[in-house]
């Protein structure tokens, strides 16, 4: 029998890129290998070159998964038990465990040797490309060991935190060898003003404290264990609250619902109830703020290193796109005005990698080193600001590139895009960046004279960085005012890019400053100035 409708063809797929994947992010980022070794991380370049190859590739492919089908909450199991769990695609628990395994959350504490802050960002920056939302409780589980080694009663947490290893299950954390942290600082009433919370601490006899309040954004709620900020009778203190009690039973808090978030979607991040929680206090009564800080700073070169990680893995998109896409009978790679675009692109991402990088040396060095230490201190703020900053718009540029193709969910490019601003909004937004910038330069001394001899390093290399500094040094003298702390930083920012890139001798330096700092660039990329080897940049960018 014959079918009623003749076979026919409507037509051949032609002009369209081949699949991304299948790369190595490592071997590809000419820029970030050169960071590493530069930086102080060339010991572990095997371990980030394995990496590289797992991130492009099954970690690439899988992260798809892990963010189509979004994590759901189960407040209660059939029989009307209250279980507080939190379901994943199966592709999120993979994602965790290859992070963990490689070093993701722990490299850095867990090895000894030096640069391994400097690897373990470049880990947390290749595996952000393949998947952002796992980042979350990577980042909080890597800066909370910091918090938990100030007290030596948290060896056990601090070790299995820091630990390569990665263990699902529901149960208290002696039965694990490894484990991960949530935070939970923000209230409704208040965000960034955290002495503002409400949620109270109530001391009890055994020298705990239960935990009675509401907090609006409970980040990672399947963690082992999380960093709160609640009132003591001493004022904000700091507490850890672990998820399951030492005799297996859950602890007093209840989710009440998942945030609906415009990113991050692979990921949970929830409210709580706390309805007498047990908790330890961590340091001083009164001291919440000054305890948690040292895990501010890790968690904000994480903010950079993770929007870095977005801006160069939306560049690596549109490069591949462009140079298999044709129009007007060439490549679109090979239009002027494409080619100026892209080559724009591909200096801000190695301008953002290479100072993320730079400041990860700063904070492995912290511990030994007080100008580092000062140095890390306004560098991750700045870079914060800055990098966060850039990072939506820049995607979003790399979208056009794309054209209508970087609109629709079988790209990554939707999923970059919706994952953008979060890095910005997330441990401090932007003015709170900016305004810890000005206080550290109007009260800590040690920090202006690092900032100095960061910059002195390069000075008389370019003219017009020359110029540049001498102008920052006269804004940094005449005392800025508080609404002019957004300038001061966005310059401060600038010039300490330029000096990286020239440190590193890249040859993308001169055009850096050329056209962000004099003058000779546009409002927009794709302004670049007349002059400038587009196809030099564009090959450095991606082989």
């Amino acid at each position: 029998m014959t079918s009623a409708w003749p076979a026919f063809e409507t037509h051949e797929v032609s002009n369209q890129p081949p699949p991304f994947g299948g790369r190595n992010l490592w071997a590809d980022d000419g820029a970030l290998a050169e960071a590493v070794q530069r930086e102080g991380g060339a010991a572990f370049i095997g371990q980030l070159a394995r990496y590289g190859g797992l991130a492009g590739d099954e970690l690439y492919r899988i992260g798809f998964d892990a963010n189509r089908d979004r994590p759901r909450l189960r407040t209660h199991d059939g029989q009307g038990h209250r279980i507080d769990t939190v379901e994943f695609h199966p592709a999120y628990h993979q994602l965790m465990t290859a992070a963990k395994t490689h070093g993701v959350a722990g490299l850095s504490w867990h090895d000894g040797r030096p640069g391994a802050h400097v690897a373990r960002a470049a880990l947390s920056y290749l595996h952000h490309q393949a998947e952002a939302g796992t980042s979350c409780p990577l980042t909080m589980t890597h800066a909370a060991v910091a918090v938990l080694r100030q007290d030596p009663s948290l060896a056990e947490w601090a070790t299995k935190a820091a630990a390569p290893e990665y263990d699902p299950r529901d149960v208290p954390i002696a039965d694990k060898a490894g484990i991960t942290l949530g935070m939970g600082m923000t209230e409704k009433q208040g965000g960034s003003d955290v002495r503002s919370n409400t949620t109270r601490a109530e001391p009890q006899a055994d020298g705990s404290y239960a935990l009675i309040g509401h907090k609006w954004f409970f980040s990672a709620p399947m963690s082992d264990g999380f960093l709160v900020l609640a009132q003591a009778p001493g004022g904000v203190s700091c507490f850890l609250m672990p998820r399951r009690l030492t005799d297996g039973n859950r602890n007093a808090f209840r989710l009440m619902r998942l945030k609906d978030k415009l990113g991050d979607w692979s990921n949970a991040s929830s409210e709580v109830e706390l309805c007498g929680a047990w908790a330890q206090r961590i340091g001083e009564e009164g001291r919440g703020v000054s305890t948690i800080i040292g895990m501010v700073m890790m968690t904000r070169l994480d903010c950079m290193l993770g929007a870095a990680a977005e801006m160069r893995m939306a560049l690596a998109q549109a490069l591949h796109h462009t140079r298999y896409r044709s129009s007007f009978g060439k490549r679109l790679s090979e239009h002027p005005l494409m080619t100026n675009v892209l080559a724009d692109l591909a200096v801000e991402s190695e301008a953002a990698t290479v100072f993320a990088m730079r400041v990860a040396r700063a904070v492995d060095q912290a511990a030994t080193d007080p100008q580092q230490a000062a140095f890390a201190r306004i560098a991750t703020a700045v870079g914060k600001y800055w990098v966060c900053k850039r990072a939506a718009v820049f995607v979003n540029e790399a979208q056009e590139c794309l054209g209508g193709a970087g609109y629709v969910e079988e790209s990554m490019l939707p999923r970059l895009y919706r994952q953008a601003p979060l890095n910005s909004i997330w441990e401090g937004s932007g003015n709170i960046q900016c305004l810890d910038v000005l206080r550290a330069l109007s009260r800590e001394p040690q920090v202006l004279h690092a900032l100095e001899a960061e910059l002195d390093t390069v000075a008389g290399v370019d003219a017009i960085y020359d110029a540049a500094l001498r102008a920052l040094r006269a804004q940094l003298a005449a005392t800025p005012e508080e609404a002019q702390a957004r300038r001061i930083t966005e310059r401060l920012a600038l010039v300490l890019q330029a000096a990286v890139l020239l440190r590193a001798q890249s040859p993308n330096a001169s055009v850096f400053i050329r056209s962000r700092l004099g003058a000779e660039h546009g409002m927009a990329f794709g302004t670049l100035p007349a002059g400038v080897d587009f196809g030099a940049v564009l090959s450095r960018a991606l082989p």
